[in-house]
């Protein structure tokens, strides 16, 4: 190291008041890459959100001192940058060495020449050290669906795309990132994986296959969305010497997602109730609204805006539905901030919608389509996962027509919306075909009774049939 480099601490920041530790989900750059000021470094995995830790200084980073999964606390040291000069800074751009500590903390894949960085929203998994797979066939050329009819649509040959999974695998967000680095235009295009990968996919793949195809064909059946529901890539390792079953790490985002729904279930004494909502006229008002709506706002109008205006005008009405539950006292929130669960390909994570009923339909429509973006590219920030009093759930979006949806905790309760399915209805004692749909709520029974939640749901119920082709949107 020159005179004129100095070593800078990496400590770990208190994410929020109450946080007091925070787990490295991911290690984003590795000893020896340059690194620039604000650049993330490393995802931090908390039990309310993923963030990226940015770096503060311009330098090279020379020592990793956690490992992916380990849990740190507030203001332990985790790694260190190489301040340098010029003169330094430029060396420090050269391809990080061969030889790094040995640990966890090593086992990314290997950079592809001209493929882009990986990107922070990479999938979180703890890192499995090389030698782990020394006996197996290698996991990179096991590519899954996902990543198969990824690389078929775009013409990608998958051997020149980096991987981040278990041993190396590809991952559908590694081809992804692949194509916004422009690396896939300049290499030759594929249309399959090669014959000898075809042999080492896993036994599910005949079945997600199948299914793919099968909701392609049912679309008509549920919920019309903007797009397919996505079917999540599970990425396992097979027994040694036994193909009766699968080995699959639990990653820290799990590990919080489990710990979070067993609070729930064993602090909060569920009920829930359902009602069936009559939504043909809200079908007809969003198929008026839809194209014109895409062309002023550059985003789909889907059916959960309107849902969740009729909630938030029902929550109006009945305030004790947005509190919590404090011991001695019930706590209602005056903001009425709707967490927003939104699914991704290895876990469920709840935006929040801040002052939700200070916004019209077209309003929610673009905070909706924002933060269902953000979570899936694995953008969300600390605050938008704070402060939520009331959660949504669009459980139709995978067909679903009836759930008992488990309450995002501390809250009072969940509301689920399911499939959109047309039955035949009677109407004043003739048979019609309607457009009909269950809306499922999970209440916390220390609060809410049947009486009040009936109430509420009713409520609900009334908003939403009562939406007409002349409904505005702004």
């Amino acid at each position: 190291m020159s005179d004129n480099t100095k070593l800078t601490d990496v400590i770990m920041p208190q994410l929020a008041e109450s946080l007091v530790s925070a787990t490295i989900g991911k290690w984003l750059k590795q000893p020896g890459d340059t690194i620039e000021q604000y650049e993330p470094i490393c995802e931090l995995i908390t039990d309310k959100v993923n963030a990226e830790l940015p770096a503060t200084v311009d330098g090279t980073l020379v020592e990793l001192l956690a490992e992916e999964g380990q849990t740190v606390s507030v203001g332990e040291i985790i790694a260190r940058i190489a301040v340098a000069g010029a003169a330094a800074a430029a060396s420090a751009a050269a391809p990080a060495p061969a030889a790094a500590p040995a640990g966890p903390a090593n086992a990314a894949a290997p950079a592809v020449p001209g493929a882009a960085p990986q990107p922070a929203h990479a999938s979180v998994r703890p890192s499995v050290p090389a030698a782990a797979f020394d006996a197996d066939a290698p996991m990179r050329s096991r590519y899954s669906p996902a990543v198969q009819t990824l690389a078929a649509e775009h013409g990608i040959n998958l051997a020149a795309v980096p991987g981040t999974g278990l041993g190396g695998r590809i991952t559908r967000k590694d081809v992804l990132a692949f194509l916004e680095s422009g690396a896939a235009a300049a290499q030759p295009a594929t249309t399959a994986p090669t014959a000898a990968a075809a042999p080492q996919q896993p036994v599910f793949q005949p079945i997600q296959e199948e299914v793919r195809g099968e909701l392609q064909h049912l679309r008509h059946s549920g919920l019309h969305l903007s797009e397919s529901p996505k079917i999540p890539t599970i990425e396992v390792e097979g027994g040694r010497g036994s193909s009766s079953e699968y080995l699959i790490d639990v990653t820290p985002i799990r590990n919080t997602i489990a710990t979070r729904m067993r609070q729930s279930v064993s602090e909060i004494p569920h009920a829930w109730t359902m009602i069936e909502v009559d939504v043909t006229n809200l079908v007809v008002l969003r198929n008026k609204l839809k194209d014109e709506f895409k062309r002023k706002e550059g985003i789909n109008l889907t059916y959960l805006a309107f849902l969740m205006k009729a909630v938030v005008s029902a929550i109006k009405d009945y305030p004790i539905m947005n509190s919590v539950w404090a011991v001695d006292k019930i706590i209602v929130k005056r903001d009425i901030n709707i967490s927003l669960a939104v699914g991704t390909e290895d876990s469920v994570m709840t935006p929040v919608i801040k002052k939700a009923d200070q916004k019209n339909v077209a309003g929610l429509a673009r905070e909706i389509d924002e933060l269902a973006l953000k979570t899936r590219e694995g953008k969300l920030r600390l605050e938008d996962m704070q402060g939520g009093t009331f959660t949504v759930n669009n459980t139709g979006s995978f067909g679903s027509i009836l759930s008992y949806p488990i309450i995002n905790y501390p809250q009072a309760a969940i509301l689920t919306f399911e499939s959109i399915v047309k039955k035949p209805v009677v109407i004043n004692d003739m048979i019609a075909v309607r457009s009909m749909a269950n809306i499922c709520l999970s209440l916390d029974h220390r609060i809410l009774d049947g009486v009040i939640s009936g109430r509420f749901l009713q409520r609900v119920k009334d908003n939403v049939e009562g939406y007409t082709p002349d409904t505005k949107l702004y």
